[in-house]
This record gives structure tokens, C-alpha cells and sequence, in this order.
């Protein structure tokens, strides 16, 4: 009786055991569409640094000082310099600017919210830069033998999109798109379609072909 009372309690065990594992196991929910959960994740990183600034902007040791924290940074296009400093003079803005020009890039109007209080006399540069990955890619969860459902491989997507999400230059154009006026390039496009219509027919010499010299 003993024997048997121990054998049941060993099953019950490993039942247990089993539906323990079979839980923290669950395979994600199928995907019957055809479109891909596999998307780009875009996440946003702040580095801060502090100077001394006055009202005449700063000084040279401290433009030297942010040029080369931006060479550290090796700061490029994608990235988003600003002022954490709303009370900023002009003189400091454009020192600011002029130091960031000399690696192609502009002052923006708005900061990001930074951690840690600035001490008066000091001002604070923020490099804001964005960055996109796949995550969870590659997944190779939907090794069945059968897809009696018909379903959409969990690893679709993978590919395409993480070498979208490495390739593209600036991250936020995966959210937001690339913003711009289109004036030049409507302008570029119907230059040639104007000569066309603006040209007279051949037969009234519009047209002037070249003569090719034969031998």
C-alpha cells in the first residue's frame, strides 16, 4: 500500500512538473494575415553635457571642450543636438550652433527633458540619438512538422526589416518619414516634359539631327 501511495505521488509530480513546463513553453499566438510581427523598434538615447557659459557665450576652452565631446560621440547625421536651457542667450545658441556646423549639423529649437539639476552659470548640450532594431529576430519558434492552419512563419519579416532597420541613415524616419517641400523636385521632373511640349514639330525644323559621317 505504501509502494502504491509513493508511486502515485511520484505522478503526480510529474504531471505537475510537466504542465509547469508546458506553460512557461506557450508558443505565440498563430498569424493568419500576411502581414509581419516581426516590426523595426525605434529607441532614443541622451548624452548631456555641461559648460560654463555668460551672457557673451562661451569661451574658447569651452567650445573646445564641446567639439571635442562630439568628436567622441562621432556625431553625425541622424543625430539631434539642442539646449536644455530655456533662459540661453543668443551669444550661447550661436556658439553652440557654430561648434555643431562643423559636423554638418543644426541647433534644435526643442530639448528632451534630462535627468539632474544644471548649475547656475552652466548650460547643457543634449545629443539626442535614435536607434532601430528587430526585436526578437531571427524567431525560429514555428519549427512544425505540419501548418494545418495555414499561418504566417513566425520568422517572416525578420529579414527585410532588420535590414531596413540597419541600412536607413536616421531611425526617425521609420516613424515619421522624411519631411521636405518637393519644390525642387517637381521643378527638376517637368523640365523635360516643358522642352517637349514647348518644342516645334520635326517636319517644321524643330528638330535638329546631327549628321553621322560614313566612309
Amino acid at each position: 500500500m505504501t509502494l502504491r501511495i509513493k508511486r502515485a505521488a511520484a505522478t503526480a509530480l510529474a504531471l505537475s512538473l510537466a504542465a509547469g513546463l508546458g506553460a512557461c513553453t506557450t508558443p505565440a499566438p498563430a498569424n493568419s494575415s500576411l502581414y509581419s510581427v516581426n516590426q523595426p523598434v525605434v529607441e532614443r538615447s541622451n548624452f548631456t553635457l555641461d559648460l560654463r557659459a555668460g551672457a557673451s557665450g562661451l569661451t574658447v576652452p569651452e567650445q573646445a571642450r564641446l567639439a571635442d565631446w562630439f568628436e567622441t560621440l562621432d556625431v553625425g547625421y541622424g543625430d539631434r543636438i539642442s539646449l536644455d536651457d530655456p533662459m540661453a542667450s543668443a551669444a550661447v545658441k550661436d556658439d553652440v550652433a557654430a561648434v555643431a556646423s562643423r559636423f554638418s549639423l543644426l541647433l534644435e529649437e526643442a530639448a528632451p527633458v534630462t535627468v539632474g539639476y544644471i548649475d547656475p552659470g552652466n548650460i547643457r548640450v543634449v545629443v539626442t540619438r535614435s536607434t532601430a532594431h528587430v526585436p526578437d529576430c531571427p524567431n525560429w519558434s514555428g519549427n512544425a512538422n505540419s501548418n494545418l492552419g495555414n499561418n504566417t512563419s513566425a520568422n517572416f519579416g525578420c529579414a527585410i526589416n532588420s535590414n531596413l532597420a540597419a541600412m536607413v541613415a536616421d531611425p526617425e524616419h521609420l516613424l515619421e518619414g522624411a519631411a521636405g517641400t518637393g519644390d525642387t523636385v517637381v521643378m527638376s521632373s517637368t523640365k523635360a516634359i516643358e522642352s517637349y511640349r514647348e518644342a516645334a514639330p520635326t517636319g517644321g525644323g524643330g528638330t535638329a539631327v546631327s549628321a553621322v559621317a560614313t566612309n
